[in-house]
C-alpha cells in the first residue's frame, strides 16, 4: 500500500503547487478525493506498529522509544533543517527571526512533515493505547464504531467552529485527535489481520462500488460548497476535515489495500513484485524528499508549462517524474552513512543499487565469447529483495 499511497501524496502536493488559477474548481474536486492519502498514511503506520509491537512490555519501552526516535525523530529533524536552509536565501528575515522560524518548524513540522508530528504523538501514547486494545479485546467492533462516531462528530464540531480555535485550521492538521479513527482502525486491522485480509479479498466489488459511490457523494458535497449553493460550516470546500471525508476515506483506504494486494499477488511477474517492494522501501524517502523536488521544479519555471500544455497533462507527467526522482535519491542515500538519518533505513551495500532483474538482463545480453567478459558466475549477485 505504501507506494500507492505515496504516489497520491505527491499528486496532492503537485496539484497544489502546479495547478493554474483557472483550474481552481476542478483542482479542488480532485483534492477532495486525494486528501485520503494522509489518513491512509496513518492507517498503514498504526497497522505496522501494532502488528510489530502488540506484545510490548514496560521493560521494553525505553528501547521502543529510542528506536522510534531513530527512524522518525532524527529524519524529521534532519529534513526540517534541510528545508530550513533551502528556504533561507529568500526568507528576508533577521537572524533572530530565522531562529524563531526554525523553532516553529521543529515544533509544528515543515509542510508535509507534520505527518511525523502526529506519528510522534501516537508513539508517545502507544503504551497506554495498547492497554485499551487489550482490555477491549472482546469488543473491538464496538471500539471501532465508537471511534468512527467520535471522528465524525469531532470533524463536524471543527467544521462549524464549535471547537476552540487551537483545535482548528493549521493546528488541527498536527493533532492526533484529528486522525484518531484511522489510527485505531489501522491497529485493529493488524490485530485481526487474517480476518481483515480475507474479508477485503472476498469483497473487492463491494469495496470498489462503495469507493465510487462515496467519491460521488464527496464531490457533490464539494461542488455544493464551492459554488455557494449550500454552506456546510466554515472553511474551504475541499477541506479534508469534513464529516463526509470519513464516509469516503474508509472504502478508499480499503481500495488502496486491494491495489496493494494486486501488486504482489502470485500471478504478478517477479519484476512487478520487486518494483512494488522497492517502491515500498522508498516510500518513506519519497515522503521526506518530495517537496525538495517540487521546489526545484518551481525554481526552474515548471509552472509555466501550464501556459503551453493543459495542466492535467502537466500533472500526469510531473507526479511520476517527482516520484521517480525521489526514489533515485532515496536509493542513493540508503547506501551512504547518513542512510538512517535521511531515509530511516539501515545502510545497504552499493552493489544492491541495481535490481537483480536488470543485472540478469545485462548479463544475458553480454557477448559470451568476448575475451574480456568476466565469468557468468561472478555476475550472479544475490537479488536483495
Amino acid at each position: 500500500m505504501r507506494p500507492v499511497k505515496q504516489m497520491g501524496v505527491v499528486g496532492t502536493h503537485s496539484l497544489i503547487f502546479f495547478t493554474p488559477v483557472g483550474g481552481g474548481l476542478a483542482a479542488g474536486a480532485i483534492l477532495m478525493l486525494t486528501h485520503v492519502t494522509r489518513e491512509a498514511f496513518l492507517f498503514i503506520s498504526a497497522c505496522m506498529l501494532t502488528y510489530s509491537y502488540y506484545d510490548l512490555k514496560r521493560s521494553d519501552l525505553r528501547r521502543f522509544w529510542r528506536r522510534r526516535f531513530v527512524t522518525v525523530g532524527i529524519p524529521y529533524l534532519c529534513w526540517t533543517l534541510i528545508y530550513f536552509f533551502v528556504g533561507l536565501p529568500g526568507s528576508h528575515r533577521s537572524a533572530l527571526g530565522n531562529l524563531r522560524h526554525l523553532a516553529f518548524l521543529v515544533e509544528t513540522g515543515y509542510y508535509q512533515l507534520y505527518f511525523l508530528v502526529v506519528l510522534l504523538q501516537f508513539y508517545l501514547v502507544f503504551p497506554v493505547f495498547l492497554i485499551l486494545l487489550r482490555r477491549t479485546a472482546r469488543h473491538h467492533g464496538l471500539l471501532l464504531a465508537a471511534s468512527g462516531t467520535v471522528q465524525i462528530a469531532y470533524l463536524a464540531l471543527m467544521r462549524w467552529s464549535v471547537l476552540p480555535a487551537g483545535l482548528q485550521g493549521y493546528s488541527a492538521t498536527r493533532e492526533i485527535m484529528s486522525y484518531q479513527f484511522y489510527l485505531i482502525a489501522g491497529s485493529l486491522a493488524a490485530l485481526h489481520y487474517k480476518e481483515f485480509d480475507a474479508w477485503v479479498r472476498s469483497h473487492v466489488r463491494l469495496i470498489v462500488g462503495a469507493t465510487i459511490a462515496t467519491a460521488a457523494l464527496a464531490e457533490t458535497w464539494y461542488l455544493l460548497q464551492a459554488t455557494h449553493t449550500v454552506a456546510f460550516g466554515h472553511g474551504l470546500a475541499s477541506d479534508p476535515f469534513q464529516p463526509v471525508g470519513v464516509v469516503y476515506n474508509v472504502p478508499a483506504i480499503l481500495a488502496i489495500y486491494v491495489v496493494g494486494v494486486a501488486l504482489v499477488s502470485p500471478n504478478r511477474s517477479r519484476r512487478t513484485v520487486v518494483l512494488a517492494h522497492r517502491g515500498s522501501d522508498d516510500s518513506y524517502g519519497v515522503y521526506l524528499a518530495q517537496v525538495l523536488f517540487i521546489d526545484a521544479f518551481i525554481w526552474i519555471g515548471w509552472r509555466h508549462l501550464t501556459s503551453i500544455v493543459a495542466w492535467p497533462i502537466v500533472l500526469v507527467v510531473t507526479v511520476p517524474l517527482i516520484f521517480f526522482l525521489c526514489c533515485v535519491l532515496t536509493e542513493v542515500l540508503a547506501r551512504t552513512r547518513v542512510s538512517e538519518a535521511l531515509t530511516g533505513r539501515k545502510q545497504e551495500p552499493w552493489h544492491t543499487l541495481v535490481p537483480g532483474w536488470v543485472r540478469r538482463a545485462r548479463d544475458a545480453s553480454a557477448p559470451k565469447d568476448a575475451p574480456d567478459a568476466p565469468p557468468a558466475a561472478a555476475l550472479q549477485i544475490q537479488d536483495p529483495i
